[in-house]
């Protein structure tokens, strides 16, 4: 859900998914605060029930504050943001419930760190419904594809995991260990759920490349006892066979003729895929970037994509049924381009098109160059995720010199061989956790246990998600050229569904940004450049505002594109 304001002297925006609410806020005019003594703003949430009554109000609270304030408290303490105020001009609550009704203020706050006065006039107040877990048409006729969407929360390196946990070890066998349900942030729970619906007279086709999560290949067993038609096509040839196998034979599904390996050697089998049958009608597909592991739903980032249309699942279906044959890249190509072309530049409005993989020539690279074709049509904004290497045809296009921000969030640094150019619109970060020391008045964090790619796992492209044609590019592929000529993968093209744009920005503005800030304080350390108090906050404006109305600084352009997108 999206909602504006312009007040006397503010105007903003609210962008809200299912459990981020990404707050924007810029001055009337577009000029620079006349105050000389702002120190930032105040956020205030009220919470509603279903009746509309007020649950509760309060201030939002934030970790960094004034170095001279509130001394003595403990590191990692949040705050409220009336006495340390937010000194930019964009602020996420990452706290939101689903389907909860809340309403925001912004409200100057001026004067003296000790003394801080708030400017109630000046305030500017945004009233907005976080979206369901489930898209629910709105009539019966509506009969356009329905989406659920579902992030884990994938940053056990975090303050609030230290401060929650302790920084312990999560017990990865129990997915209802208090560790493990704050890491699932519902994914786990979403994943077994659409599992869970199969019944008697129902089906499942499934293609799982990581398949050794155990209580998630339990609740395949309990669809087949329950009555459901289950068939899982799994890796049998990587380093996960053996893992896959012995989940398997766990739950008896090898038992029951329940699965399917796939041995092809060429590429990987990389599809986390599962289509819901009613019958034998295909009505929904769960998909996305989540392995079934516990790494994959617990640990990275990753999303779990749930489309509820019978066509989108009936393509989804037909897949399955060529992977189950153990077909080549080399005999799949043909069928799945057939059944999933390519479009001819930008796929046409409201569409929800699938593009399965192997699909290119081995020397080919036209999925690839069309993605990247999409990312080049950004206007204003772009945001894109790479769990591995950045492909060239993405570089050519970061490393572009105009005013489009274009923010890249990576599981690692740049390689030798990667570069996005000097384009200071250009935002990187590579994932990370603060070490012990590494920032004042910040607690130490932990590596992820549970993956080698530790950080971002997640594959997916927004393309001007503000505006009111939005591009979402979601699925299991890389980006790479391997995902498009011999891997089995499949992604999605959404375009025009400012709901689901907005869940995936609010999502990756958590990720990118929770990063962000962990990615520029290592590489100021190894520069020799560290500055463990630059978690504070400044007490002067002049040392914090003018970044934000600098025409050569991307905090000027955020500023304008977040509250008032043109594209």
């Amino acid at each position: 859900m999206r909602a504006k304001v312009t007040g006397t002297s503010l105007k903003a925006a609210a962008y809200a998914g299912t459990y981020v609410v990404v707050l924007a806020w810029d001055t009337v005019d577009g000029k620079p605060p006349a105050r000389k003594n702002l120190l930032g703003y105040a956020i205030e949430r009220t919470e509603f029930d279903t009746a509309g009554e007020e649950v509760e109000r309060y201030w939002m609270r934030g970790i960094k504050r004034f170095k001279d304030k509130d001394k003595g408290l403990p590191a990692g303490t949040p705050v409220s943001t009336a006495e340390h105020p937010v000194q930019s001009f964009l602020w996420a609550d990452y706290t939101a419930k689903a389907g909860t009704r809340y309403r925001f203020r912004i409200v100057p706050v001026f004067g003296k760190v000790k003394n801080p006065k708030l400017d109630e006039a000046a305030a500017v107040t945004l009233d907005v419904v976080a979206e369901i877990e489930g898209d629910r048409p709105s009539d019966a006729a509506d009969t356009r594809p329905r989406h659920d969407v579902f992030f884990n929360r994938g940053v056990i390196g975090s303050q609030a995991y230290a401060r929650e946990f302790g920084n312990r070890v999560p017990d990865a066998d129990n997915p209802r260990a208090p560790e493990m349900k704050w890491l699932s942030r519902g994914l786990f729970e979403a994943l077994t759920r659409f599992i869970g619906l199969a019944g008697d007279g129902m089906g499942l086709r499934a293609a799982l490349y990581e398949f050794h999560y155990q209580p998630v290949t339990n609740a395949f067993a309990k669809a087949l006892e329950a009555g459901a038609d289950v068939k899982i096509v799994y890796d049998a040839q990587s380093s996960y066979k053996a893992d896959n196998e012995a989940s398997i034979h766990l739950a008896r599904l090898d038992e029951n003729h329940a699965v399917i390996p796939r041995t092809v050697s060429e590429g990987i089998r990389h599809n986390k895929f599962i289509v819901l049958l009613e019958g034998e009608q295909p009505v929904a597909v769960w998909t996305g970037s989540t392995n079934v592991s516990a790494g994959g739903i617990f640990g990275h980032s990753n999303v779990g994509h749930i489309v509820w249309d019978e066509t989108v699942a009936a393509l989804y279906l037909a897949y399955w049924k060529r992977l189950s044959e153990n077909l080549t890249p080399t005999r799949l190509r043909a069928p799945n381009r057939e059944a999933t072309p390519t479009p001819d530049g930008r796929p046409p409005a409201g569409a929800v098109l699938p593009l399965f993989s192997a699909r290119d020539p081995k020397d080919g690279n036209a999925t690839l160059e069309w993605y990247a074709a999409r990312l080049a049509e950004a206007r204003e904004l772009a945001c894109m995720t790479f769990a591995f290497n950045i492909d060239t045809v993405f570089q050519d296009v970061l490393s572009r010199d105009n005013d489009v921000l274009r923010y890249v969030v990576k599981d690692d640094p740049l390689g030798e061989e990667e570069t996005i150019g000097r384009d200071r619109d250009v935002i990187f970060a590579a994932g990370g956790y603060l070490a012990e020391g590494a920032l004042a008045n910040f607690l130490e964090e932990r590596s992820n246990p549970l993956n080698r790619n530790r950080y971002i796992h997640d594959k997916f492209m927004l393309v001007d998600p503000l505006g009111e044609d939005p591009l979402v590019v979601t699925g299991s592929a890389n980006f790479s050229r391997p995902s498009q000529r011999i891997n089995d993968e499949n992604m999605l093209v959404i375009r025009g569904d400012t709901r689901v744009a907005d869940i995936y920005f609010g999502e990756f503005m958590r990720v990118f940004d929770h990063h962000y800030a962990r990615y520029i304080v290592r590489l100021l350390a190894d520069q020799g450049r560290a500055d463990p108090e630059a978690g504070y906050l400044k007490d002067k404006t002049a040392d914090w505002l003018p970044a934000h109305f600098n025409p050569a600084s991307y905090k000027s352009k955020r500023r304008r594109y977040f509250v008032s997108p043109s594209a």
